[in-house]
């Protein structure tokens, strides 16, 4: 794929329809404003397609019903099999079905972050075409002292409340984690400038990344924390924690049924149909 030269970028919404927790999420329908009910994944889609100067967005998926969702309110679809382990495998194996037609960079926007802020896929897009030797990148964003509380409070109840990262001088991501990163002093000031950062479940990738990725085994921390990218560090393949502003609305995901009813408020008050 080529574009007067720039590099290319694509958005991959990777999807399945099996899920422990809410089976046959991708098409739950969530209503907007207007009370308009829209599947999941089409909330996805409209949110890939709000990202500016982006060259294609593909649905990939091991499920029929979740394509045929797709194609009838007009997303290209890419089929992958069924053994995909989480997204990012699926995105590899996207790749490797588009051939020629894939892009020089590649974002995965998951298929059930319906909220994802089109600025900060801008800011991490840019970060790829600005510094060519990044393979892999994602978006940080520093905690405020509610969200900070809040994934404390979690961890104490021994909730998974979030993700956080942790990156060296040059903004290089250090480890991932589901406990809260770094270990603040009980002394340490809950203010503002919080060294704490939440880590969003939003990668792009330069197509070597995701083959060698998909070449490797899963690592032990990987399988510990539960958490995909750690397979890209323990194989030695930095990945660049780009630091974005804190978006203006909660950037919720839809893990859980009782996740819905937050979604569908935050779409009324932005507005969304």
């Amino acid at each position: 794929m080529t574009s007067g030269g720039r590099p290319t970028v694509g958005i991959i919404i990777p999807a399945r329809f099996e899920s422990s927790r809410y089976p046959g999420k991708p098409l739950a329908p969530i209503h907007g404003a207007t009370g308009l009910a829209r599947p999941l994944i089409e909330r996805s889609w409209l949110a890939a397609k709000a990202v500016p100067d982006v060259d294609a967005i593909w649905i990939a998926t091991d499920d029929e019903r979740i394509a045929e969702a797709g194609r009838a309110f007009g997303a290209e679809v890419v089929m992958t099999s069924s053994s995909c382990r989480n997204g990012t495998e699926r995105c590899a194996e996207a790749i490797t079905r588009l051939g020629d037609n894939t892009p020089d960079i590649i974002v995965n926007l998951q298929g059930d972050a319906c909220l994802t802020p089109a600025e900060i896929v801008t800011r991490m897009i840019a970060h790829m075409r600005d510094v060519r030797e990044v393979s892999v990148a994602t978006p940080a964003i520093r905690c405020s002292p509610t969200l900070y509380q809040h994934l404390v409070g979690d961890q104490a109840a021994g909730r998974v409340g979030g993700t956080t990262v942790v990156f060296d001088s040059s903004n290089e991501a250090l480890y991932f984690s589901k406990r809260v990163i770094p270990h603040l002093p009980l002394d340490h000031p809950i203010d503002e400038d919080l060294p704490v950062y939440l880590h969003m479940g939003l990668y792009a990738y330069r197509p070597s990344a995701l083959i060698e990725y998909m070449n490797t085994p899963p690592s032990v921390l990987e399988l510990l924390e539960g958490l995909e990218q750690l397979r890209f560090l323990d194989a030695r393949i930095r990945i660049a924690a780009v630091i974005c502003d804190t978006p203006d609305w909660d950037v919720i995901e839809l893990n859980n049924p009782t996740d819905l009813a937050p979604i569908e408020r935050i779409l009324k008050a932005r507005g969304v149909e």
